[in-house]
């Protein structure tokens, strides 16, 4: 019985594992996207890290990426910068990966 025990925390440590780095990766992608959003939106200085924040903080709105895409896109949109759907979330993917590999590069 031990040994299935010993299984089991073990299964569950992983899964523990795996979601706090999914929450430190998915929450590094949207600072990434925060400070990439902001540049095309033409924000300097302490504004880029002031607009990085909110993308974060709008992530909590909604299960899901959606919540997320919209913040980004509405704000865009709101200031001319012609990005599509298409190109937003296709750069929420890429910098999924590379907030990934930043998170596993600091363990």
């Amino acid at each position: 019985m031990s040994q299935f025990d010993d299984r089991e925390k073990a299964a569950e440590n992983q899964f523990s594992h795996n979601k706090e780095l999914e929450f430190k990766a998915g929450a590094r992608r949207n600072k990434l996207l925060g400070q990439w959003a902001a540049g095309l939106m033409g924000l300097e200085g302490d504004a880029v890290d002031a607009y990085a924040r909110q993308v974060i903080e709008s992530d909590f709105e909604e299960t899901g990426d959606d919540d997320v895409y919209r913040k980004v896109k509405a704000d865009l949109d709101e200031k001319g910068v012609d990005q599509s759907e298409h190109q937003v979330r296709r750069q929420m993917e890429d910098l999924l990966v590379t907030a990934m590999e930043q998170i596993k590069s600091e363990i």
